[in-house]
């Protein structure tokens, strides 16, 4: 057995050094991750997953303190000292972050936080270390990987920068790779890759990997073995088929059951906690969605919307990046048009120049009869009121300095919605318990509320000025699936009751598929193909959008095991 962790205990010290309140993330897990194979840790965010796995090499704060045994073939780590943990990380187990550009260092290039271990822990020299990095960047299948070595971080996309991590994690050749949501924030074709790469790599290397997520549709596609957690425990675990095919535990049938599907389109997605009490007997009803309007009034119709770029070439020299080309579409009343593509396909930026966040090239963007492109600054604020943005990560996008109360009310005393300060706390109020979320949320900060929670506050800013249009640009792609559920259940349920009508920007086509009534698929700024939700899926015209497709994760099949028997 290549790792066993056996009755491990986390648990956090809250205030100072000598404080005896504990918060328990880890309570008494135990599991094996056989030689040459991949065992998944699944569950919602705050389950204790990623807690169990950097607890392997002590990845954590000062402030955690650990029990049971973890043995690293026979050898107890929790016993170990700090000078053996130095000599394990990287040499014999390496770990793959989420989000890579908060692991590289942005002032260092490719090549050399690729050399850095290669020397630390092989004893190579600076030359035969920048040659082995060339061959670990051409392995990982980056292009050109001579000149990639003299590349920044920030020169790469986030697919590129994952293979760095990758690379960087395979170069000392560990026997055990940790990979913690490695492919989360990556579109489909892009983790479609990633998840090939690592498979291919663990073949070839013969390593075992511990992949951690909480999206059972790539878990199926990777794993052997699958580990279920909630709240700190193991709820179920066992070989992938079986997991799969017949789960036992309510908590993992609920995962299951939450992921939107592109094959069966539920009127509301199923949230973790509803599913179990439905199996329990105690559901509530279902709501029935919102029959649409096919005939309801264009409230925003876009005419060849064009967005350049210009990038400096030379000394003296530029040259024009056409990042967004001639699209055209028409919005509805109470109607969501998804718009999907993968990075860098001009999505975002298109989403932006809507709202003159990026100031447009060409083209026209038609709102209430007037063309938002060409109106004044005075008469922009006010249509400002009646289109809103929701952001990917709203913790970006919040005051950390502002309370939740301050962040709804400014925006009211801005556009002289309410007449008094009261007033408006009191809609700020009405609106926090339209999104989910009880009056204690006022007084908070956002850094006390989950990603989940945060993006509801983001959606109840929006709500303050009573917009028509909300331009949702990834909103909902960094959520785990059971707050992804629940936050797309809310989008669909406000429309329904306000009349809203999104632009609804993601990667994830099962997302879109859910919410959308129509579909534009963008390629290198430009609409390949747009149709209705439904004939996008049932019948695909371009290669594209079939390619999209066909890398979207859908979890464990009898066809994987027959293809790995």
């Amino acid at each position: 057995m290549l790792l066993s962790i056996q009755d491990l205990k986390v648990a956090f010290r809250l205030g100072d050094r000598g404080s005896k309140t504990l918060a328990h993330a880890v309570r008494g897990v135990s599991f094996d991750i056989p030689e040459n194979s991949t065992v998944a840790l699944v569950g919602e965010s705050g389950s204790g997953k990623s807690v169990t796995a950097m607890s392997v090499l002590n990845l954590l704060p000062d402030n955690a303190q650990r029990e049971g045994r973890i043995l690293y073939q026979g050898r107890d780590l929790l016993q170990a000292s700090l000078p053996e943990l130095q000599g394990l990380r990287g040499r014999e187990i390496a770990c793959v972050f989420q989000d890579p550009m908060s692991s590289l260092n942005p002032v260092f290039t490719v090549g050399q936080q690729l050399s850095e271990p290669l020397m630390k822990h092989m004893g190579l020299s600076a030359r035969q270390a920048i040659e082995r990095a060339e061959a670990l960047l051409g392995e990982v299948g980056i292009p050109e990987p001579k000149r990639r070595l003299k590349s920044y971080p920030h020169e790469m996309s986030g697919g590129q920068q994952q293979r760095v991590m990758i690379a960087m994690a395979l170069a000392c050749e560990p026997k055990l790779l940790i990979a913690d949501e490695p492919t989360t924030a990556l579109d489909v074709t892009i983790q479609r890759q990633i998840l090939e790469l690592l498979a291919k790599l663990k073949t070839k290397h013969r390593m075992s990997v511990l992949f951690i997520s909480h999206d059972l549709g790539v878990v199926g596609e990777i794993s052997d073995h699958v580990v279920v957690m909630r709240h700190g425990v193991i709820r179920e675990q066992g070989p992938v088929e079986r997991i799969f095919s017949a789960p036992q535990d309510a908590y993992t049938r609920a995962l299951l059951a939450c992921r939107p599907s592109l094959t069966d389109i539920p009127a509301r997605l199923t949230v973790i906690d509803e599913h179990i009490a439905a199996q329990a007997g105690n559901g509530a009803a279902q709501r029935v969605a919102k029959a649409k309007d096919p005939a309801a009034p264009v409230v925003l119709e876009v005419r060849s919307l064009a967005k350049s770029f210009w990038l400096r070439e030379g000394l003296f020299g530029k040259r024009e990046f056409r990042a967004v080309r001639d699209v055209n579409f028409q919005l509805r009343k109470g109607h969501t048009l998804g718009v999907v593509g993968e990075s860098g396909s001009g999505k975002t930026t298109m989403g932006l120049t809507l709202l003159r966040l990026h100031e447009p090239t060409g083209g026209e963007v038609i709102f209430d009869g007037k063309n938002l492109l060409k109106i004044s600054d005075a008469e922009r604020q006010q249509m400002r009121r009646r289109i809103q943005i929701v952001f990917q990560n709203p913790y970006a996008s919040l005051n950390p300095r502002f309370t939740i109360g301050q962040t709804l009310v400014e925006p009211m005393s801005i556009h002289g919605i309410g007449a008094s300060t009261a007033e408006r706390e009191a809609r700020a109020h009405a609106l926090l318990n339209k999104v989910g979320l009880d009056a204690s949320a006022f007084g908070k900060y956002p850094h006390e509320f989950s990603g989940g929670q945060r993006q509801r506050v983001a959606i109840a800013r929006c709500l303050t000025l009573d917009p028509e249009v909300l331009v949702l640009d990834e909103a909902v792609s960094a959520l785990d699936v059971s707050v992804q559920a629940q936050v797309l259940n809310l989008l669909r349920d406000l429309q329904d009751e306000l009349g809203l009508s999104y632009v609804f920007i993601s990667h994830d086509l099962a997302v879109v598929r859910f919410i959308s009534d129509e579909v534009l698929v963008m390629k290198d700024g430009e609409v390949v193909e747009q149709a209705s939700a439904q004939q996008i899926l049932a019948a695909p015209q371009q290669e594209y959008t079939k390619r999209l497709l066909g890398a979207v994760p859908r979890g464990w099949s009898p066809d994987r095991a027959a293809v790995t028997a």
